[in-house]
């Protein structure tokens, strides 16, 4: 084949290299990962046909799983009035070096509101004392019994961290709690008053 012939067919060819190379690498690249499933408070929750907290449920139990290894979920709620009536839940929670568990509660009321509780329960391999000089050095203190404290910090006021020593570690209970939630897509989605 002269040299002239070769220029000719190069081009060609690296075309139809690449254009084989990636149809290859359409079959061999493998489809886009599936969407993360939702957390198992979310799946049980809808499966017993809570709705109208719902937002609020699967976003504390998204946040309160977010990184462990598995966790599983004991639900309790009003069976004959599951979306108008309260929803408590306990998770369990595995991570590489400990269990964790949390507690999730829902209420609606009849405004359409829903009042919501989280509680996440640890246990540190250290004293209390550490604990708060580590995490905790900007929030006040309120001591209730000599092996219990609380700590709030005026930046997050429906929020709490409360430290029992159990020696030889401590109990850490982060508590969050909100009055009158309402879903934000749900209110922003509204018309305005005197609009509809």
């Amino acid at each position: 084949m002269n040299t002239q012939a070769l220029l000719r067919w190069l081009p060609a060819a690296l075309a139809w290299a690449a254009a084989g190379t990636v149809c290859a690498q359409g079959v061999l690249v493998p489809p886009a990962p599936p969407a993360p499933p939702q957390d198992t408070l979310t799946r049980a929750a809808t499966s017993v046909g809570i709705k109208r907290c719902l937002p609020a449920i699967s976003r504390l139990s998204s946040l309160t799983v977010q990184g462990s290894r598995s966790h599983d979920v004991l639900l309790d709620w009003d069976r004959k009035r599951p979306d108008a009536g309260p929803m408590f839940s306990l998770i369990g929670m595995q991570y590489p070096n400990a269990g964790v568990a949390a507690s999730i509660t829902a209420i609606p009321d009849e405004s359409g509101a829903c009042t919501v509780s989280a509680e996440r329960i640890s246990v540190a391999p250290f004293t209390c004392e550490s604990v708060a000089q580590q995490e905790l050095a900007s929030y006040k203190m309120t001591r209730l019994l000599p092996n219990y404290a609380v700590y709030t910090d005026a930046k997050e006021p429906t929020s709490s961290v409360s430290l029992i020593d159990s020696p030889p570690g401590c109990l850490i209970i982060r508590r969050y709690v909100e009055y009158g939630w309402k879903d934000p897509a749900a209110v922003s989605a509204a018309p305005p008053p005197g609009k509809r």
